[in-house]
Formats: C-alpha cells, structure tokens, sequence
C-alpha cells in the first residue's frame, strides 16, 4: 500500500512539474518597451518616382528615375510645414543635380549605402530633427536622350533595383 501512494506521490509530482516548465517555456517573450515604442512611432512613406535631368556639358544627356521609400517619425513628420514628399523630391534634386551624387558615367563604382546615409543625413538636416529613420531604394534608372526619343529598350542602365520590406500603407498626401 505504501509503494502505492509513493508512486501516486510520484506521478503528481512529475506532473506538476512538467506542467510548470510547460507554461513557463510557452509565456511570451519579454519585449523591449523601448523598442517597441520607437518601432510604433514609425511610419513607412513610398516615395514618388522622380525624373532628374543627368545634365552634362552638351546638355541633357539623359535622365535618372528614382524611386525611394522612407522609414520616418509619424509625430515629427506630422509637424514638418513642407509636406513629406515634397521636401524629399527636393532634397533629391538637390543632391542628383546640385551636388551630383550618381556619377551615370561610372555606375559600377555606384555605392548605395553611401546614397542612402547622405539621403538620410541630407534630409534629416533640412527637417532639423531626426524625421527619416531608414531609406530603402525601390529603383534607381539611368535613361538616355536616344533611349526616351526611340522607346526600343537599348539604351538606359538599371543601376540599382531592389525590394522594401512590406508595411503598413502610409498616408498619402497630394500627388504628383
């Protein structure tokens, strides 16, 4: 009788115990507020497709189409006077034509990451806060004067074509 209730005893126990570590193991991760709370005060705004004239010294050799996508502050976004996408194709232009960052001439030697952080740098700045968090590049294009006056696909470039993360849909506001 006694082997009988130590076996019961033990049965429970084990029991118990498994059941334990079950719930235990199964509860869910702890989560970083902080992480979290930052990750929330994010939004995903796709930038517009953008054609920038590539002028050279005989004129308009071609033309660059651009198409970014931004990871930015929702609240301080909200608080720019310049709407968000208007400011980056700005901001594009500036950095494509003004300060002629994409060298067309020399594409193997195009480094994306670089384009992305003074895009980012570029923009924070005339935000005057930390608005973009991330720039993802959709496509960049290089298209030439022959190519756009004979639609035949023979003369533009891909320089860059990629993919961004799926996101929730932003708001739009105005097109182009």
């Amino acid at each position: 009788m006694i082997k009988l209730v130590g076996t019961g005893v033990w049965v429970l126990l084990v029991t118990l115990a498994s059941v334990y570590f079950s719930l235990k193991m199964a509860s869910a991760p702890k989560v970083d507020t902080a992480a979290a709370e930052h990750e929330a005060a994010m939004e995903f705004v796709t930038g517009y497709t953008t054609t920038i004239p590539v002028i050279g010294e005989a004129g308009v050799s071609g033309y660059l189409l651009t198409k970014l996508a931004y990871k930015a502050n929702k609240d301080l976004a909200a608080k720019q006077v310049v709407p968000l996408p208007d400011m980056i194709t700005d901001e594009l232009y500036t950095l494509l034509v003004g300060k002629k960052m994409i060298d067309v001439a020399d594409a193997g030697h195009f480094d994306l990451d670089a384009f992305r952080g003074v895009v980012k740098e570029g923009l924070n700045r005339r935000f005057g806060a930390d608005v973009i968090q991330e720039v993802y590049v959709e496509q960049i294009d290089y298209l030439t004067t022959a190519a756009v006056e004979d639609p035949t696909p023979k003369g533009g470039k891909t320089l860059v074509k990629g993919e961004v993360p799926a996101a929730e849909p932003a708001e739009k506001s105005g097109g182009h």
